[in-house]
């Protein structure tokens, strides 16, 4: 796997060549898929960033040129990006095959308090297969609050969840420099929770940013760090996973009734 621990790119254009070059390095490094931060293409809409309107053209323009890049490379893609629809603009992730067809969307379906004014909801939850590695994909807020996004995959058969995720440092708030630090926030423990209590890889990525809260991290299935990108540094942090590990145990043993991910 390789994730993109990219910069926040300075312009919508800008963040389709830097996706275009991670998918290409991606291929060079001989991981079967990349995964991008929330909404990479056009840029996460937060409070702070400048990102034009949303522009339905432009993403179609831009999906096309990546899943086309995909191809090329032979990688497999899971690309943070928006969707425009009659509801509103959705977060969402697109998966792209090794053969560059667009295999389809995991919307974000729990959205943050914050982001209300900004997202809307989507709706529905689906795994895909993609390079003989089944996985589905918990959008930032979802996969660290709310565990039934994550079990809901790994039930189905999923071997990783993929969760690309936005997260730059607050003014005054710790900056860590090592994965899980006691004094940091709850997030990154929440990434271990939630291969642990699922017995699958949970694969997460962030954009890269000065005193970053959270990295790029690959957890085992036991709920240990197998790797994680150093904070703030960008850069493409490749891992090889044991998909034999991947058993999905306590998911399946889960009886629980929930509803939030139907």
């Amino acid at each position: 796997m390789a994730l993109a621990n990219l910069r926040y790119p300075a312009t919508p254009a800008e963040s389709v060549d830097l996706a275009v070059e991670a998918v290409e390095r991606a291929g060079e490094s001989g991981a079967a898929l990349v995964c991008f931060p929330e909404c990479y293409v056009p840029g996460y809409r937060a409070p702070d960033k400048a990102v034009a309107a949303p522009d339905a053209a432009f993403l179609g323009a831009a999906r096309e040129r990546i899943a086309s890049s995909a191809g090329r490379a032979r990688v497999g893609v899971v690309l943070g990006t928006e969707r425009v629809t009659a509801a509103g603009v959705v977060a969402t992730a697109l998966a792209i095959d090794a053969n560059g067809a667009q295999v389809g969307f995991q919307d974000k379906v729990q959205i943050d308090p914050s982001e209300e004014a900004t997202y809307s909801p989507g709706v529905g939850r689906r795994v895909f297969t993609v390079r003989g590695v089944t996985f589905g994909i918990a959008i930032c807020h979802e996969g660290w609050r709310y565990p039934e996004t994550v079990r809901w995959a790994a039930q189905r058969g999923a071997q990783v969840v993929f969760h690309p995720h936005f997260h730059e440092a607050e003014p005054g708030s710790f900056r860590p420099a090592s994965f899980a630090d006691p004094a940091n926030t709850f997030h990154e423990k929440s990434m271990l929770c939630r291969a642990a209590e699922n017995n699958i890889y949970f694969v997460s990525v962030n954009c890269a940013s000065e005193g970053s809260p959270t990295t790029s991290a690959v957890i085992r299935p036991d709920g240990t760090v197998q790797c994680w990108q150093p904070y703030g540094e960008q850069g493409l942090l490749v891992a090889d996973l044991d998909l034999t590990l991947a058993t999905g145990l306590l998911a399946r043993r889960c009886q629980a009734p929930y509803n939030s991910a139907s």
